[in-house]
C-alpha cells in the first residue's frame, strides 16, 4: 500500500510514518524540509516541496499513485479544498488530521464519545479544524473518500506536557513555585506518540474508517496536580505547587489562556471503542509515568535540550505575584478559575 504524508516529520506524525513503514507499507513524505523531529526509517521516501504551491504540486505529483493520503498540516478549509482538488478520484482514502479540541466544552457527559457536539468558540485553532471537519463531511457525502482523527494531547520525547518545557522542569530542580492554573484537578489525557501510531496504522487502507471520524488516545486520565506530580519525581525532586486562577495566568500569557479556555481548563477523558472495534487490538500501553522518565532521561542526555526561558521565568513571577493578592478560600486556594 503506497502513503503519502503531507508533513510528517512531527511530534506525531514521525511515530506514525514509522510504524506505517514498519507495517510493510510504502510511505511517501511531502514537505518543505525544514523542521525534522526525528530521523525516519530509510525506507521513507522524501518529496520537498509546499502542498500549498499548487501549480508545483500538480507538476510534482502528475505521475505519483497512492493509496492514502494524509495531510498532517491543514488547519483552514481552504488548505482542505486544495488537497481535494488535488487528489480527487486519484486515492482511496484521504485521512484528515483533525484534534480532539473540537469537542464543546465542558461536555454533555464522560468519558466523550466522537458522535458529541463539536463547537469551540474560545480557541481559534479549534474553530478552524470544526471548520475543515464541516467541509471534508460534505465532500464525503459526494463520494470523497474521507476519515478524520482527532488526537488529543500526544507527546513524545522532546514534548513535555506542562507550559514551559524543560523549563518548567528547571524551576522544580531549583526548588522554585510551579504554576499550576486553577486548582489543578480536572482530569487529563496525555496518549504516547507510538501508542497513537498503533492506532493510526491500523486505520490506513481500512475500508471501514472511510466516512468515519475516530479520536485516538489512551484510557489513561490523570490530573493536572498528578500530572506535575509525576513530572517532578521523574526529575528527582520536590514539588512545590501554586494554584493560580485561570484569569490571571490568561492575563499575563494570553497563548496559554487561550489553550486553557478552549482546552485544558476541562475535564478530557474518551471512550476509546470506536478505534478498538476499527483497529481490533488496539490499546495504549505507555502510562505517563514511563513516559516522563523517558523525557527526562532524554533531556539529561543532552545539556543542549535543556533550554531555559527567562521570559518563561518572568511570566511565573508574575503570575505568583499577581496570585498572592487574589482573594482566597477556607483551603487557601484561589476563589476564581478553572483546573488546567
Amino acid at each position: 500500500m503506497r502513503v503519502l504524508f503531507i508533513g510528517g516529520t512531527g511530534v506525531i506524525s514521525t511515530a506514525c510514518a514509522i510504524a506505517a513503514t514498519n507495517a510493510g507499507m510504502d510511505v511517501t513524505l511531502l514537505n518543505r524540509g525544514k523542521t525534522r523531529r526525528a530521523e525516519p526509517p530509510p525506507a521513507v521516501r522524501f518529496i520537498q516541496g509546499d502542498i500549498r504551491d499548487a501549480a508545483w504540486t500538480r507538476v510534482a505529483l502528475a505521475r505519483e499513485t497512492f493509496d492514502v493520503v494524509v495531510d498532517w498540516i491543514a488547519f483552514t478549509p481552504e488548505q482542505v479544498a486544495l488537497d481535494m482538488e488535488i487528489f480527487g478520484g486519484r486515492v482511496r482514502q484521504y485521512v484528515f488530521i483533525s484534534s480532539a479540541t473540537v469537542y464543546e466544552m465542558p461536555a454533555e457527559r464522560l468519558p466523550i464519545v466522537e458522535s458529541m457536539p463539536r463547537a469551540n468558540p474560545s480557541w481559534r485553532y479549534a474553530r478552524d479544524k470544526i471548520a475543515c471537519e464541516k467541509y471534508v463531511f460534505e465532500a464525503s457525502t459526494k463520494g470523497f473518500p474521507v476519515t478524520i482523527v482527532r488526537p488529543s494531547h500526544t507527546y513524545d520525547l522532546g514534548m513535555l506536557p506542562v507550559r514551559g518545557g524543560w523549563a518548567a522542569v528547571d524551576r522544580m530542580r531549583r526548588g522554585l513555585p510551579t504554576v499550576i492554573a486553577g486548582d489543578g484537578t480536572s482530569l487529563w489525557t496525555l496518549t504516547h506518540n507510538e501508542d497513537f501510531a498503533c492506532g493510526f496504522t491500523g486505520l490506513l487502507g481500512l475500508d471501514s474508517a472511510v466516512g468515519e471520524a475516530v479520536h485516538i488516545t489512551s484510557d489513561e486520565a490523570l490530573s493536572w496536580n498528578e500530572i506535575h506530580e509525576t513530572i517532578a519525581q521523574a526529575a528527582g525532586c520536590a514539588l512545590v505547587p501554586v494554584h493560580v486562577p485561570v484569569d490571571v495566568v490568561a492575563s499575563i500569557d494570553p497563548e496559554w489562556g487561550d489553550s486553557l479556555l478552549g482546552d485544558k481548563a476541562h475535564d478530557k477523558v474518551f471512550d476509546n471503542t470506536k478505534i478498538k472495534r476499527l483497529v481490533p487490538g488496539f490499546r495504549a500501553t505507555i502510562p505517563y509515568a514511563r513516559g516522563a522518565e523517558a523525557q527526562i532521561a532524554w533531556y539529561t542526555a543532552d545539556p543542549r535540550r535543556q533550554t531555559v526561558d527567562s521570559a518563561f521565568d518572568a511570566k511565573v513571577d508574575r503570575m505568583l505575584e499577581r496570585a498572592s493578592r487574589a482573594p482566597r478560600d477556607a483551603a487557601g486556594e484561589p476563589r476564581k478559575g478553572a483546573s488546567h
